[in-house]
């Protein structure tokens, strides 16, 4: 089969990795290190990351100076719309039924789910921040290529009331970047449903620019 599938027992529930062999393998020489990170983190993570310490998931700040750009009738939706129509018996949550079609259906979509976290010394001022040495930690939803970019993308079901939804998914591209080598500027970054979606390029300004009051 050609796609793989992993249940990951991770803080907050369990979470299911599947990563596309065959689209993952296509990655050209740019970007071999994210291929191999795909394939290597599905047979070993560091598991005790993912039971303690901050997540991304749960960041209620906002990162100054994204530009972020919001519009409808995008791939990722129309996808999602299928997603939901075609899986609506097959799995119980809308995020599965999304995330799987994509995997399945779309070329563009190498991995679903996948597992992410980063260090306290890979980034400024993290301790003073988080409060913590623990490792900030993430799964994130749909990862595509598109046009020659790492595409890290959020399901979410109701996406124009979201408010923290881009910190989130910057710190997701953040951390893959850290994980990979590839360089942030390779990467950008979405969240979506099936009637919006909201895109920007990621930074790693995330610390530095918040409000100084949040450190």
């Amino acid at each position: 089969m050609p796609i793989k599938c992993k249940s990951l027992d991770h803080s907050g529930g369990y979470y299911f990795y599947r990563i596309h062999r065959l689209k993952s393998d296509e990655l050209n020489n740019s970007f071999a290190s994210l291929k191999k990170f795909l394939h290597d983190v599905f047979e070993e993570r560091p598991d005790s990351y993912f039971r303690n310490g901050p997540r991304s998931s749960k960041l209620k700040f906002n990162i100054p100076g994204l530009d972020i750009k919001g519009v409808t009738g995008h791939e990722v939706c129309q996808l999602t719309s299928l997603g939901l129509e075609e899986n609506h018996e097959r799995y119980k949550t809308n995020h599965s039924k999304v995330q799987v079609f994509m995997l399945e259906r779309d070329d563009k979509t190498l991995a679903v789910e996948v597992p992410i976290w980063l260090n306290a010394n890979e980034l400024d001022h993290y301790e003073a921040f988080f409060q913590s040495k623990e490792p900030l930690t993430g799964h994130i939803d749909v990862l595509r290529f598109e046009d020659g970019k790492i595409w890290v993308w959020d399901y979410k079901p109701n996406a124009v009331k979201e408010k923290y939804a881009a910190t989130q998914v910057n710190f997701y591209a953040l951390m893959l970047s850290k994980r990979t080598g590839i360089s942030l500027d390779q990467f950008r970054c979405g969240y979506f449903d099936s009637a919006y979606a909201f895109m920007f390029k990621p930074t790693e300004k995330v610390l530095t620019e918040v409000n100084e009051s949040l450190l």
